[in-house]
Order: C-alpha cells, then sequence, then structure tokens
C-alpha cells in the first residue's frame, strides 16, 4: 500500500501526469512487489521559477527536475530491491524531463506498520488479522 508523491518542476500537463504515473505503477509493483489497487500516486507540478538547485532556478538553467517521495511499510522490502527502484525510476523519470537535473531525489520512507494504513487500518493491524492462529 504505497503512497507515492511526485513533484515535476515542469509546466503541468496531463499527459506528462499519465506517463510519470505510469512509469512509478509499473516500477512499484515489478520492483517492490506492491498491489497496484492500493497504489496511491500523487502528480504535483512546480513552477520551475520556484525550484532551485545550487541557488539558481531551474527556469534560469533550463533545466527540469523532479523529487519522489514513497512510503512503504517498513521491513517489506530489500536494500537491493530498493537500490533497484531508485536506479528503474530515476533513469525513467529522467527520459520523461527535458535535460533532467541529476539533483532530482527519490526517498524512500519505510513507515512502521502500526503507524499507517488505509480504510481505517493499519498495516500492523492487517498482519495480524492474516495469521492463523
Amino acid at each position: 500500500m504505497p503512497y507515492l508523491h511526485l513533484r515535476l518542476a515542469a509546466a503541468a500537463s496531463d499527459t506528462l501526469t499519465e506517463k510519470a504515473s505510469a512509469v512509478l505503477l509499473e516500477h512499484t509493483t515489478a520492483l517492490l512487489g506492491k498491489k497496484p489497487e492500493v497504489t496511491a500516486i500523487r502528480v504535483e507540478f512546480v513552477d520551475p521559477g520556484h525550484w532551485q538547485i545550487g541557488g539558481v532556478a531551474l527556469a534560469h538553467s533550463g533545466r527540469s527536475a523532479f523529487h519522489l517521495d514513497i512510503k512503504i511499510t517498513d521491513g517489506t522490502n530489500t536494500k537491493a530491491q530498493k537500490a533497484s527502484y531508485l536506479k528503474s525510476v530515476f533513469a525513467d523519470l529522467a527520459a520523461l524531463l527535458p535535460d533532467c537535473d541529476p539533483t532530482s531525489y527519490i526517498v524512500i520512507d519505510d513507515v512502521r506498520a502500526d503507524a499507517w494504513g488505509f480504510d481505517g487500518r493499519s498495516q500492523e493491524a492487517r498482519f495480524i488479522q492474516s495469521q492463523s492462529l
């Protein structure tokens, strides 16, 4: 049940939203093993004039950038899986953005199972319920 929040320093575009969301859903499912039916993705566009790297606005440098925050349940993925995810997602998102700055970050937040959930139940409660006693 991951939650992804992607910020793009680019002009708002339904096409870019769809392409970026498809990339994220594909890799989150294939590389992290998450269920697509409970994967929530939010795409937000930021004016390149309001995004600075090294003290220079992207609007002045002619570059683009992104920042991805993904929240997953702690302990559900290995370091190798996360490393593969970082590499693949970066490559595919950078391919969607013209002259993407390498200072585009992906942050994987490992959240304790008792600290988050959906439909009013924590991930820990779901796990406990799934165990046969």
